[in-house]
């Protein structure tokens, strides 16, 4: 069933375990809860539910690019697959405990202003007692193309300050605080300022104390709390001590190269522990 927020349509699915929220803007999660839990995903008080702007919080999908254009400053930071109008596809009961959904966004003369490339881009939502994500490229162009991407997932936390991420000791990374790279993990990750990193060789799962992240189909995931000065200057965010990103990513040097009619694979699963 169709619903409205602000300017937004989305879609609200539930079977006897969880429920969802998926805007069609973006095919953009921002709701996702198992009843009996507080909600597994982050959304700001001040996102802003309106055509063009992306949503604050819950999954945006950065695509086909992760960040700013690498050499257009005027385009979409992040890519626009966030502020597409994606299709749903196909709600499909597998079980009365789990729930199939599929979004779509395909190629089209808008696409193709902002990227000059041919494309299928699938979001396949898994809901149970847990969330599972695949996002799926197809190259339906007659050339090779390349891009980056990520499930940028914002998790509800009780308090950044005494949160402790597990799963990237002697794990290398790149801060994009202070722009260096070569940098070690070493044992768990503490959150007293600013964090944005991008870790690579990821393997396994990642662990806070109530979530648990696994990612597949990519090495590279991105950590990032804005911290309190931060925050002052993103308008559309309300907090920063009960969030924390755990973003499944390919980007910087593990972007994806698609021959025509191959697909690539992404994979998320968020669970509550």
């Amino acid at each position: 069933m169709k619903k409205s927020r602000g300017e937004l349509e989305y879609i609200e699915v539930s079977n006897t375990l969880s429920s969802i929220k998926i805007a069609l803007q973006g095919a953009h999660i921002f709701d996702f809860s198992v009843k009996g839990k507080k909600p597994l995903l982050y959304l700001s008080e001040r996102a802003r539910f309106e055509k063009g702007i992306p949503i604050r919080g819950g999954v945006p999908i950065c695509w086909p690019w992760f960040g700013p254009h690498p050499s257009d400053q005027n385009l979409p930071n992040h890519g626009f697959a966030r502020i597409s109008i994606w299709e749903h596809l196909l709600t499909q009961e597998i079980s009365p405990e789990k729930t199939k959904i599929i979004m779509v966004l395909r190629s089209s003369p808008q696409s193709l202003k902002y990227w000059p490339f041919h494309f299928e881009l699938k979001l396949e939502i898994l809901i149970s007692d847990r969330l599972e994500l695949r996002l799926i490229t197809k190259n339906t162009d007659e050339k090779d193309f390349a891009f980056s991407q990520a499930l940028h997932s914002y998790l509800l936390i009780d308090n950044i300050h005494t949160t402790q991420l597990h799963g990237l000791d002697k794990t290398s990374y790149y801060n994009k605080v202070n722009n260096t790279h070569d940098n070690l993990q070493k044992g768990s990750l503490s959150f007293t300022q600013e964090v944005d990193r991008v870790y690579h060789g990821v393997e396994g799962s990642l662990l806070l104390k109530d979530h648990e992240v696994k990612t597949i189909g990519s090495q590279t995931v991105v950590i990032w709390n804005p911290g309190k000065e931060l925050v002052k200057k993103m308008p559309d965010l309300s907090s920063y001590e009960d969030m924390l990103c755990i973003e499944s990513a390919s980007g910087l040097e593990n972007e994806i190269i698609l021959t025509p009619s191959s697909t690539h694979t992404l994979k998320s699963v968020l669970t509550q522990t």
